[in-house]
């Protein structure tokens, strides 16, 4: 998929079929966080690919908005060493995690990390040393049905010259 196409086709699922992702993608989807822009070329991150039952049923009883991730065969956490753009650097492998599980014809959904009451337990959980931090949840897999387009604003509403 072109990445233009991936970009627009991108829609959060929550509702996934039991389908395990395969490693090969799995690793391939991760990768492509790996290859995200850094600050400095720190390259802060950490990926955690959690494809356990048991340890997804436990992320999804500890994200507040995140109960679906129980169902998704493949749950990403990122996590980030706290650097001075460990949040940005976080997100941008966030976002290309999304979009390569899209260009793998696999539906996701970013479940909030930082700055949520859970993320400690999340850490905890997932066996995270002291000094990273939550950035998302990514839930992955084949998407239950057909997502819908959700409204966005027209290009003319949110794009400015030089002011």
């Amino acid at each position: 998929m072109e990445t233009m196409e991936a970009i627009a086709a991108r829609r959060s699922v929550r509702s996934f079929e039991a389908t395990p992702v395969p490693r090969e993608t799995v690793e391939r989807i991760v990768d492509a966080g790996r290859l995200a822009p850094t600050g400095v070329n720190v390259q802060p991150w950490h990926f955690v690919a959690v494809t356990a039952g048991e340890t997804r049923r436990a992320l999804a009883g500890l994200a507040t908005r995140g109960g679906f991730i129980a169902d998704a065969p493949l749950c990403v956490a990122v996590f980030c060493a706290e650097t001075n753009y460990w949040l940005e650097d976080g997100c941008a492998a966030t976002a290309n995690i999304i979009l390569a599980a899209t260009a793998h014809g696999l539906g996701s959904c970013w479940v909030a990390g930082e700055k949520k009451p859970y993320a400690r337990d999340v850490a905890r959980l997932l066996g995270a040393p002291a000094g990273l931090r939550l950035v998302a949840l990514v839930a992955i897999g084949r998407a239950k049905g057909a997502a819908a387009p959700v409204p966005k604003k027209p290009l003319s509403d949110v794009r400015h010259g030089e002011r």
